[in-house]
């Protein structure tokens, strides 16, 4: 049975859910530090903005609690981030983290998140020659994914013209839907979804009262920075025109 993206509107004027598949592997790691190396651990960094991050910790236990301070080192593609925050939140494996306001920290931080260092770690799900042993919902074409920083989802309908896409990056969100046009929004969180068949993410949105044109601008950088290797060019033109105004 096909997987398509679901829409579910919420109790709330302005939240919306979205059903997206979940991808299995995640490469963004946070390793605590601690003096005793034997009790550091290793984090799933399952999302991220230049406020804070939310952990995941696939194997053992931790004992943090709320308040307390947490350090570390973010680890992707052979980069490397040290940051200070506190821990605002734990529910069973998962803590919320919020970094320290610091400048310096600050600016790491921005430099880390950067277009440059978020495009050159973007991969092809679609592409057939990576093999992540994941089924994709026939509707959907092409998915883009920058481990925690970046997803493009592009959908199409049977006739194999595009029915919609969204983009998520860090917090932000757009979507441009086939006869309805964009709409734009912040990520408010996300919980996975398991099922026999798959796995996937239902995240929920705040959306804008008004299309927010800083959104489109920083989108359609990220989508000048895409190659022929990411995606194919009039798709990207394609992306390119829907996202003016």
């Amino acid at each position: 049975m096909d997987r398509h993206l679901n829409l579910i509107k919420s109790e709330f004027a302005r939240q919306e859910k979205r059903v997206f598949p979940r991808f299995p592997y995640c490469f963004l790691t946070f390793r605590s530090d601690k003096q005793d190396i034997n009790e550091s651990k290793i984090f799933e960094v399952k999302d991220i903005s230049f406020t804070g991050m939310q952990l995941a910790l696939k194997n053992g236990e931790h004992n943090y609690k709320e308040k307390d301070v947490l350090k570390g080192n973010i680890h992707w593609l052979g980069m490397e981030l040290t940051i200070k925050g506190v821990v605002k939140w734990v529910s069973s494996d998962r803590i919320g983290l919020a970094f320290n306001r610091e400048k310096a920290l600050i600016s790491s931080i921005r430099d880390f998140l950067s277009i440059k260092n978020i495009v050159m770690g973007i991969k092809s799900i679609h592409n057939s020659q990576h093999d992540f042993s994941i089924e994709l919902p026939s509707s959907l074409k092409y998915w883009l994914r920058a481990d925690g920083l970046l997803e493009i989802f592009i959908w199409q309908h049977k006739d194999g013209e595009f029915s919609k896409f969204q983009i998520l990056m860090l917090e932000n969100f757009v979507e441009w839907e086939d006869g309805i046009g964009l709409k734009s929004g912040r990520a408010l969180g996300r919980k996975d979804i398991e099922t026999p068949l798959s796995v996937d993410g239902e995240f929920t949105f705040e959306i804008d009262h008004e299309l927010d044109i800083s959104k489109l601008n920083l989108f359609s950088d990220i989508i000048s920075h895409l190659e022929e290797k990411h995606l194919p060019r009039n798709v990207i033109q394609f992306l390119e025109l829907k996202l003016k105004i």
